[in-house]
């Protein structure tokens, strides 16, 4: 199965394929603005990009005035800091 259809299905987005590629452009965008190396290999990075793409696509409406915003999820960030910490750091192009 390919990543994005993997992707698609763990997020259970039904839409075009480039609806989905653009969640997943945004969140290995952010990853690497994390410090975390692209690496489609590591099930620890396919993990965070699958739940930065459901978080995405879950909460894309813009916040109501006089509710609480959830920021990303305790275990994402715990996630995103393995992956800066204990794998290879990112180069600049």
């Amino acid at each position: 199965m390919a990543f994005l259809e993997e992707i698609a299905e763990y997020a259970k987005i039904d839409q075009t394929e480039e609806d989905v590629q653009s969640y997943i452009d945004a969140s290995e965008m952010y990853l690497l603005n994390a410090g975390v190396a692209k690496d489609e290999t590591n099930a620890i990075y396919k993990l965070a990009v699958k739940m930065l793409v459901t978080h995405w696509h879950d909460n894309r409406n813009a916040v109501a005035i006089g509710t609480i915003s959830k920021s990303l999820e305790y275990s994402l960030q715990s996630i995103i800091t393995q992956l800066k910490y204990c794998y290879p750091a990112v180069t600049t192009v």
